[in-house]
């Protein structure tokens, strides 16, 4: 409690809301509710001294659990699923629609004297349903006007807007939909943008911050498989899985991509990178890990070189399911290198996304929406070399539309020094980078809970896409309830991992 006030985060997830209003007041939220056990194993992971429900919403009695405490803030989260226009045609669930109200009823009973929600942009055009489970058109929003009606009637102003968590310093361009309602008289302060896109007249001028880009949160010194290797070859080199070979559709992409962001960028994201390990003479096709076509983004890096510390210029790329409708975007942007060998090598990197039917994308800018599926996010990286060999005028102006081999891949020029492609890499963004660009601090446990029980891959990703990003409730929170803020977050303290668990204690290496 802060001055002897709960602050309670229904939906809680594995813990964005609740990370982010820690930020804004440095103490953990009092109450916790979500009826997914393994997503309140996460968040206690992080919260320890948090109070934890795993219920249904619906089943937690407001009164019972405040037990006659003042309540400062109540957060509420609701399931998105079926307002997102991601879901696309699918019959939607009315119960799951109707998960919002019981923000009304902590607000008939226990009066919270701020109520936040979250939710898509289309949670604004929330009304019934026909017969089919589908919305209907000359209904919509009305429901939602119901809603916001309801919270007038107990006592409450209610405003809302949609807002973007790359302006509040996070790299990702995740737009969600954000209503405040309050009851205490007090007006209802929406925070100003922190950050803005680079060639904004608010950044030239000094007023904002530039936008996170989502090279900010990779790990440039991961292995990146050639989209050359074999499966068998990749597994000989690293140690780790791949799917080879790629899809034509898959090779396409980052062909579109590398002719966009290296051949034809005038100003490539180059970055210093000397990188060490037991590489073999020659083997300059060894990019970062691997990114499957089934999993979005991803970087590409094309390794050039004639300096005796490798450069690396990168953008962002994006994979998915079915045609797509350019290359990529620039790095200097919020989320959505390695040389190849001797440190005489250059690479290139780019993100690629597997999903909705997106393009590259420069890894300069903030990444996209990072959602529940398993990662959907490469990182894709061209290595180069100084060509001495000799060109026509037109070899620079024929698209690299598919690669096919390795020889000779394309031609490009930094400096007044010509570079040639000699391989390319391919990789899946790990979940702790996905969760760095969505806003979470570099300490939060992701990969196992306070058991000592490991989670999976796909799960971590679930609950990162699954999580409000942190730094807009933080926002929030510090706009519109200053006297909670008293004190700074203190960094959660972690072992580096789990090494054994005998005789039912755990042992930490």
């Amino acid at each position: 409690m802060i001055n002897g006030e709960l602050i309670v985060d229904n939906f809680a997830g594995g813990g964005g809301a609740s990370t982010g209003i820690e930020l804004a007041t440095g103490y953990s939220v009092d109450i916790a509710i979500n009826h997914d056990p393994e997503a309140i194993r996460m968040h206690q992971t992080n919260h320890p001294n948090t109070k934890h429900y795993c219920e249904d919403v619906w089943m937690v009695d407001p009164v019972k659990v405040c037990n006659g405490r003042p309540v400062g803030l109540a957060w509420f989260s609701p399931d998105c699923k079926h307002f997102s226009k991601a879901k696309g045609g699918k019959p939607k669930d009315k119960n799951i629609r109707g998960l919002a109200w019981v923000a009304c009823r902590w607000a008939g009973l226990v009066r919270p004297r701020v109520i936040m929600l979250e939710n898509v942009e289309e949670f604004k055009g929330w009304g019934p349903l026909n017969r089919q489970h589908h919305p209907i058109k000359a209904k919509r929003g009305t429901t939602f006007q119901k809603f916001v009606h309801q919270l007038n009637d107990l006592g409450y102003e209610v405003q809302y807007r949609e807002l973007i968590a790359a302006d509040y310093g996070a790299p990702t361009t995740r737009k969600r939909f954000f209503l405040i309602a309050r009851c205490d008289g007090k007006p209802i302060v929406w925070p100003s943008p922190t950050h803005a896109p680079s060639d904004s007249p608010e950044v030239k001028n000094g007023h904002l911050k530039p936008y996170l880009g989502a090279y900010t949160q990779i790990d440039f010194q991961r292995p990146c498989p050639s989209i050359f290797d074999t499966a068998e070859e990749i597994k000989e080199k690293y140690g780790i899985r791949a799917q080879r070979p790629l899809s034509p559709k898959t090779m396409e992409r980052i062909a579109r991509g590398i002719q966009k962001y290296i051949l034809e960028n005038p100003e490539p994201f180059l970055v210093q990178c000397n990188h060490g390990g037991d590489r073999k003479a020659g083997d300059l096709h060894i990019p970062l890990p691997t990114i499957t076509a089934k999993n979005g983004y991803g970087i590409v890096r094309p390794t050039l070189a004639p300096c005796k510390s490798g450069k690396i210029s990168a953008f962002l790329h994006k994979y998915y399911s079915g045609g797509y409708k350019g290359a990529g975007e620039c790095m200097k942007n919020p989320l959505p290198t390695v040389t190849a060998w001797d440190h005489n090598s250059i690479v290139a990197t780019t993100l690629v996304q597997m999903n909705n039917h997106c393009d590259g994308k420069d890894i300069r800018n903030p990444l996209p929406t990072i959602t529940a599926g398993d990662g959907h996010f490469g990182e894709v990286r061209a290595f180069l070399l100084k060509f001495y060999g000799n060109r026509s005028e037109g070899d620079l102006k024929e698209p690299l539309n598919v690669i096919t081999t390795k020889d000779k891949l394309g031609l490009v020029t930094i400096s007044g020094t010509d570079y040639q492609i000699v391989d390319i890499g391919l990789r899946m963004l790990e979940p702790q980078e996905l969760y760095g660009c969505q806003g979470f601090p570099s300490d939060y446990i992701i990969d196992h809970d306070y058991t000592g029980k490991t989670y999976q891959r796909a799960e971590q990703v679930k609950r990162c896409g699954n999580a409000v990003c942190p730094p807009i409730p933080a926002a929030l929170v510090k706009a519109n309830l200053p006297e909670l803020c008293k004190a700074e977050r203190q960094p959660i303290c972690r072992p580096d991992r789990i090494q054994t668990e005998r005789n039912g204690q755990l042992k930490f290496a």
